[in-house]
């Protein structure tokens, strides 16, 4: 998972990250829900709504970022959520969980196969699993991001790099899951066509998320002239219009159900 979270610049077009988590959460079924844990919960604001969503449970926020868990601990304290810093592919509840949310995060995260096994296990009879992943690291504005990373002087002063993530196809997914033993399962794809406001809307965006890796290798007096050279490919490629900035972004949802016995 990039390090150097900035939970200010994360939260910047919240609406419009937090759409596709509550487009997963409409697919989970409510019966039945006593522990909630929401991995990868960043820095906190929608794990805080699980617990109106299931009133008589325990809801968990985990994330592995330091800066994400700080940003949480500024939200109103509630005596059903907790948060704790952990990897969410080995993190342990103290008891099977009933709801497991994953929302934009397990792409940061190697082997699958195993994340989603260790899932299993820790669902509780019944328990289901709902995971959304950003699945648009083929479009322009990661293509760009490569290109730039590559070329002098930047080149040097980050040495080899390249973006980090860990998406399997949607076909595979279905698979594994049934590998598994999940039952119930639904994958599927849907693309958002996010109209984002203000200059360098896409840089900015970025910023918040594929940016953070590569930032963190620059000295901070080569921070504003990378992004300089990044942003002039980015208006190239998303240009602004009197409406704003039209950025489609395809996710991959899944929610799959552990069987009772």
């Amino acid at each position: 998972m990039p390090s150097n979270w900035d939970p200010q610049q994360y939260q910047r077009f919240s609406n419009e990250r937090s759409r596709p988590f509550f487009d997963l959460l409409a697919r989970v079924p409510d019966e039945d829900v006593h522990v909630v844990a929401d991995l990868g919960c960043g820095p906190g604001n929608l794990t805080a709504t699980l617990v109106s969503r299931w009133p008589n449970a325990t809801v968990w926020g985990v994330d592995s970022s330091s800066d994400m868990l700080t940003a949480a601990a500024q939200l109103p304290a509630h005596s059903r959520l907790y948060f704790q810093q952990a990897d969410l592919a080995t993190w342990q509840p103290g008891q099977p969980v009933d709801r497991l949310v994953s929302n934009a995060a397990m792409q940061w995260v190697p082997d699958h196969e195993r994340v989603l096994t260790h899932f299993f296990r820790i669902l509780a009879p019944g328990g289901v699993l709902a995971v959304q992943m950003p699945n648009n690291f083929t479009e322009p504005a990661h293509r760009l991001l490569a290109e730039v990373v590559r070329q002098e002087p930047w080149a040097s002063a980050i040495g080899h790099w390249q973006e980090r993530y860990f998406m399997q196809t949607a076909d595979w997914y279905v698979e594994a899951l049934l590998r598994l033993e999940f039952v119930d399962t639904e994958v599927w794809e849907t693309i958002y066509y996010h109209v984002l406001q203000g200059p360098d809307a896409v840089l900015e965006w970025m910023k918040g998320t594929a940016l953070r890796p590569a930032l963190a290798r620059l000295a901070g007096t080569q921070h504003e002239a990378f992004l300089a050279a990044y942003g002039a490919r980015l208006r190239d490629a998303y240009p602004e219009h009197a409406y704003g900035t039209l950025l489609p972004f395809r996710r991959l949802f899944f929610v799959a159900k552990k069987p009772r016995v």
